[in-house]
């Protein structure tokens, strides 16, 4: 089995398409589809279904590409390792990060990582807790920044960045805002929440408070990012369960403390695969972060 051939069928898998990967590796597609064939010959089974307008991965293939993508960033680790020790660092540093992240200011850490290190290329991806979780763990992504969970990939390793607790937002004439009392989970069970998907931090952190207190609550609107969760609040639309420095971002609403347990429960970390397996870049990158926080 050839590193090229893990290579190809990766970029196959990821467009889902046989020439839009060749154009991306800059290959004949009668060559890619040759290298696939080689390698389910090998294997001595398909890898993808294929159709006229787009394969698909065959469960044999789904199987492979955890396997394929580990090893791949397996090679490049190793492979800026050996510059890095020549005194060079070059490569890629694959980033992720929640949005507002507590702990750290990623584009001023970026943009000082990017002065020192010009030689490597920078790449961001944002999204949920559970989903960078997985892509680090999958070799996608050198570190994320993100919320802290007991379901995280065991194989990952947490550095903490911040520890919060988490506040009620409601709009000014709301009758939690002229109670003006800290609210429980219990105060909350009928209300209308606004909310981000299931799997970002801040919703993560306020359905284990709920589930804790053994209260019920339906998140009638969902959203996928900070600002909108904030206009519709700001609207009277709901109420919202956020890390408390959310708090500033909006100072029309009002903001009161959401009393659970009374201790941190929204925690933050930089998620990093084993020391063996990060990366130069990544570890250049949290060497930066920890002078910042000097």
């Amino acid at each position: 089995m050839e590193l090229r051939h893990l290579q190809h069928f990766v970029a196959v898998a990821e467009d889902q398409h046989f020439t839009r990967a060749a154009e991306r590796l800059l290959v004949s597609q009668s060559g890619l589809s040759a290298s696939i064939r080689a390698l389910e010959r090998e294997l001595q089974t398909p890898l993808f279904v294929r159709t006229t307008r787009r394969v698909t991965l065959t469960e044999a293939g789904r199987a492979l590409l955890v396997e394929a993508e580990r090893v791949l960033a397996q090679v490049r680790t190793a492979r800026e390792a050996v510059a890095a020790v020549q005194g060079v660092l070059r490569g890629t540093l694959a980033v992720g990060t929640e949005q507002c992240i507590a702990g750290v200011h990623v584009a001023e850490l970026l943009a000082a990582f990017r002065r020192r290190h010009p030689d490597v290329e920078i790449r961001l991806r944002q999204g949920g807790s559970a989903a960078l979780a997985e892509e680090v763990a999958a070799g996608r992504l050198d570190l994320a920044f993100a919320y802290r969970t007991r379901t995280d990939p065991e194989q990952l390793r947490p550095v903490a960045l911040a520890g919060e607790p988490m506040t009620v937002l409601c709009h000014p004439e709301h009758r939690l805002a002229r109670a003006g009392t800290p609210p429980t989970p219990h105060d909350l069970g009928g209300e209308v929440f606004v909310d981000f998907h299931p799997d970002w931090g801040p919703r993560r952190a306020t359905d284990a408070a709920f589930a804790a207190a053994g209260v019920r609550r339906t998140v009638a609107l969902e959203v996928n990012d900070v600002h909108s969760l904030l206009d519709l609040v700001d609207q009277n639309l709901g109420i919202a369960v956020v890390p408390q420095h959310f708090r500033h971002k909006r100072a029309a609403l009002t903001a009161l403390p959401f009393e659970d347990t009374g201790e941190p429960v929204y925690e933050t970390v930089a998620l990093l695969p084993p020391t063996e397996a990060t990366s130069p870049a990544a570890r250049a990158l949290m060497a930066l972060l920890d002078h910042a926080d000097a």
